[in-house]
This record gives C-alpha cells, sequence and structure tokens, in this order.
C-alpha cells in the first residue's frame, strides 16, 4: 500500500508486486477530509478512512512519504499529523511501515530526483501499463510510493540477510533470533516468487479509482 500523506487529501494505493520489477496495480484513490473541521476530528476521519482500505485489502507492507521540510510550516505540521494517525493505523494491524523521501520516489521512478509531476505521471503510467494517467495527482503519488518500494524491497531483505548472515556477537539467543528472522526472509521470497507466476500481462490496464472506501473482502496485498 503506497500512501501520499496529507490533511486536506490523502492519496492511497494498493499494488501487487511480481516477480522481478513486475507491479500490477489494484486500486487507487484520495481520502479527503473538510478544512472546516476541527483538527482533532479531520485526523479521526482520516484514520477512519485508510484503516478501512487496510482491513479491505489487507496489505503486506505501507510505503508512506516522509515529512519534509516545507516554506509552509502549517502545511508541515498538518502532513506531520496525518502521518502519525497513518501509521497508527498501519500499526494497530502489525503492518510494517517505511518512509521515503520525495526525492528517492523520483529517483526509483524515473532516475532523476527532481523529476516533476509531469515527468512522474507519464513515468508511472508507463510502467504500470495504464491506458490512461492516474487522477488526482495525489492517487498518482501514492501509486508512485508504492511502486518505489516495490523495487526497492529486494534490495532491503538482501541487506537484512547479509546482516544476519554476518552474525554480530556469539550470543546464542541473538543466533536463534537471526535464524527465525532468516527464516521467515526466506518464506517471504517464496511467497512473491508464487504470486509472481500468477500475475497477467501488463498491457493496457485500468486501475480501479475510488474517493470513499467500502467494505469488501479481499485477499492480502502488498
Amino acid at each position: 500500500m503506497g500512501i501520499d500523506p496529507g490533511l486536506t487529501r490523502c492519496g492511497v494505493s494498493v499494488v501487487q508486486a511480481g516477480r522481478g520489477r513486475q507491479v500490477v496495480p489494484i486500486v487507487a484513490g484520495v481520502v479527503r477530509t473538510p478544512a472546516t473541521a476541527d483538527l482533532p476530528e479531520r485526523l479521526n476521519r482520516l484514520h477512519t478512512a485508510v484503516a478501512q482500505w487496510m482491513d479491505e485489502y489487507q496489505p503486506d507492507v505501507c510505503a508512506i512519504e516522509r515529512v519534509f521540510e516545507r516554506s509552509n510550516v502549517s502545511t508541515v505540521m498538518g502532513t506531520a499529523h496525518a502521518v502519525g494517525v497513518l501509521m497508527l493505523a498501519a500499526a494497530q494491524r502489525n503492518i510494517p511501515v517505511h518512509t521515503y523521501t520525495p526525492s528517492e520516489v523520483k529517483k526509483a521512478i524515473s532516475g532523476n530526483g527532481r523529476a516533476d509531476k509531469k515527468q512522474m505521471t507519464a513515468m508511472i503510467t508507463r510502467i504500470l501499463g495504464l491506458s490512461e494517467a492516474p487522477k488526482p495527482a495525489d492517487a498518482a503519488d501514492a501509486l508512485a510510493l508504492a511502486l518505489c518500494h516495490c523495487w526497492r524491497a529486494p534490495l532491503l531483505v538482501k541487506s537484512e540477510t547479509a546482516a544476519l548472515q554476518a552474525g554480530y556477537g556469539d550470543a546464542a539467543a541473538r543466533n536463534r533470533q537471526s535464524q527465525g528472522r532468516l527464516a521467515q526472509l526466506k518464506a517471504a521470497s517464496r511467497q512473491q516468487q508464487q504470486t509472481a507466476s500468477r500475475l497477467p500481462a501488463q498491457t493496457g490496464r485500468q486501475v480501479a479509482f475510488r474517493s470513499d472506501p467500502v467494505k469488501r473482502s479481499a485477499g492480502r496485498w502488498s
């Protein structure tokens, strides 16, 4: 699940990671809160809406844009509050969270850490094989975050696996913990490979767009 945090508009997307760099878009949309409502009420609405997305699609992991310095302090504070309740919703469901800066996402998707919105949207549309560009921009940004994590996750797994295999210390308890974590990483890798073999080819897809969460049972998505 990719999340572009925001208090007024929060982009949310769900994708399925496949073999190699293959990624299948499932759904993307925007959660909105009224600017006229008090901050606690807006945060509550945001938390409730995104929690419904999580309960419906049951993501394996969430990729959230990391808050960075902006000239508008009030915007930074609002986004920071939003990130807090988004991470809370994930933590309540034991969903791991990874954060990425805008430049990291742009670099991963386009190869240019300074790519503009138009360039990023064009890349997302082409990479995901969409029949049309995802709109609004918040939904496109959420897809970019999800795609960025899917591409970077194997590198994160390799790095963690290497660190565990290196063995820091001779304590038996730590060794058992490392072996257990390695087993989990290998199992996750096998599951991803099995899922990849069932994914369709990427041609002219249409990603579902939604602005209001609905309750529906679904499989477990990344």
